[in-house]
């Protein structure tokens, strides 16, 4: 049973920073490309960040860019979050690509395209 389990979400002052985590079992870690998405209620999901399963690529969302760091080791992945704005409020979700008939630098930056999703895990940025 797959399962993605986020940590390390809560409320923060604007400026300030957080580390979420995301826990990966049940899976074979190391051939799947994960994903950061976020979504607050009446929204859709939104892409934030994106990792292969070498660690080799990463992408990330045009208004994290420069503030948020995606990484992983052997069984997480992680989302180093600094300079947090207000309007980095949401939940935050992880997400899991099997890639493994892909190249390792493979990642998507498309919801549809991922086959496991975590529960969330909140982040409040206070203004």
């Amino acid at each position: 049973q797959v399962q993605l389990v986020e940590s390390g979400g809560g409320l923060v002052q604007a400026g300030g920073s957080l580390r979420l985590s995301c826990a990966a079992s049940g899976l074979t870690f190391s051939t799947y490309a994960m994903g950061w998405f976020r979504q607050n209620p009446g929204k859709e999901r939104e892409f934030v960040a994106a990792i292969s399963r070498s660690g080799g690529s990463t992408y990330y969302a045009h208004s994290v860019k420069g503030r948020f760091i995606i990484s992983r080791d052997d069984d997480a992945v992680y989302l180093q979050m600094n300079s947090l704005k207000p309007e980095d409020t949401a939940v935050y979700y992880c997400a899991a690509k099997n890639a493994y008939y892909t190249t390792t630098n493979y990642l998507t930056t498309q919801r549809k395209d991922y086959h496991y999703w975590g529960q969330g895990t909140q982040v409040t940025v206070s203004s």
